[in-house]
């Protein structure tokens, strides 16, 4: 699927890795089984396949690759049947709080694939894959399968597992479990074929390997480039709402004449303070430069701090920012003012900012309350 068409090199890069990180696993239990952080294993995927990371921005893809999104996952093997989450659904839990069982599947399902269209729309993917690792006794498997939709014509509950804790459920695809408590959906991987299998050898003494030589020449004891981040809204984080005339709606405002895609990202005012310098944009002089901003699928768009006291971002045209998130991502016909529950369809209410250098940056969507979680953390 999408291993196999990976170079020779990569893949021979990739495996080596994955080995030498389950080599130290007496760093952290005495197992048999070798151990593999999934963090670890998300920055293994991508540093070793050339792929683009996306864990951090908690959509429904971990990575991609040209055409291909991919999820990521890690586990032990135990009998090759495992239940795995795929989603969480906290920050929705008032759309399904008082429904059946029944009604509470079809919700689950409905938004799970909304997020898929909106992240195969930012990324402009045609292709879905789960990629995983499966731990054994001394040995690592690597599984590959198609990552579906759920499949709303053929889904059925399971009646007979179904529980007050757990709802369990299947299409013509898989079997899933929706467990209430923390509004997780878990999908079961049937991991029986695997595409590669090799061993991992686990060291007697790691601390030793760590501080010799050898380790040098992996990318996993090395410090990695760190990169600065910020969340924005989508939305006015004063009022909680899409404003009319404002934001993803100045399109709408009055004054002059404006394109129907024109649109800026709003940028709080505490966030100029705390991460100062972050953006090319003075405060105290209000002095803005211009910057290059790359979209998830690599399009370089020229981008600039607007507004008095750097209240937003927009590109020059402003139209290719604005097409790009009502048109492409949220699907909003021309003329229709975008509310927060545009965002909240598709799972995303955030962007994630990430500062390339000082006059590059990247934007990627983020889950639904991603800035509020960032504000709450950040904001003095």
């Amino acid at each position: 699927m999408f291993f196999d068409r990976q170079t020779p090199d990569e893949q021979e890069h990739y495996i080596k890795l994955l080995q030498v990180v389950g080599s130290l696993s007496n760093l952290f239990s005495e197992s048999k089984t070798p151990y593999l952080y999934y963090r670890a294993a998300e920055n293994i995927f991508c540093k070793a396949l050339n792929a683009n990371n996306l864990a951090r921005g908690d959509i429904s893809f971990d990575a991609f690759k040209g055409d291909t999104g991919i999820g990521l996952k890690t586990f032990v093997h135990g009998n090759g049947k495992k239940f795995e989450k795929i989603a969480e659904f906290n920050k929705d839990i008032e759309k399904f709080r008082h429904l059946n069982e029944e009604d509470t599947m079809r919700k689950i399902a409905e938004l799970r694939n909304n997020r898929i269209a909106a992240t195969e729309r930012a990324h402009g993917t045609s292709k879905m894959i789960y990629h995983l690792v499966t731990r054994k006794d001394g040995r690592f498997e690597i599984h590959e399968e198609e990552m579906h939709y759920i499949d709303m014509n053929t889904l059925k509950l399971d009646k007979k597992k179904t529980t007050d804790k757990n709802i369990f459920f299947k299409d013509k695809y898989a079997h899933y479990k929706f467990y209430i408590a923390k509004s997780t959906l878990y999908k079961q991987f049937i991991c029986s074929n695997p595409i590669t299998s090799f061993e991992v050898d686990i060291l007697d003494n790691p601390f030793s390997f760590l501080l010799s030589d050898e380790n040098k020449k992996y990318y996993v004891v090395h410090e990695e480039e760190q990169f600065e981040q910020v969340y924005l809204p989508l939305y006015s984080a004063r009022s909680g709402k899409v404003e009319e005339k404002s934001g993803l709606n100045q399109w709408n405002a009055g004054g002059r004449d404006r394109h129907e895609d024109e649109v800026y990202i709003p940028i709080p005012s505490w966030i100029h303070r705390q991460f100062e310098g972050f953006f090319p944009y003075n405060r105290h002089t209000d002095e803005k430069e211009p910057f290059t901003l790359v979209l998830p699928d690599g399009k370089e768009l020229d981008a600039k701090v607007c507004q008095s006291g750097g209240k937003g971002f927009m590109t020059n045209p402003n139209r290719e920012l604005g097409h790009w998130i009502l048109r492409t991502i949220l699907e909003i016909p021309v003329g229709q003012l975008v509310t927060y529950g545009d965002l909240d369809r598709v799972g995303i209410d955030s962007v994630l900012i990430t500062k390339l250098d000082d006059y590059r940056f990247k934007i990627n969507f983020a889950s639904k309350g991603s800035y509020m979680d960032f504000e709450e953390e950040f904001k003095n």
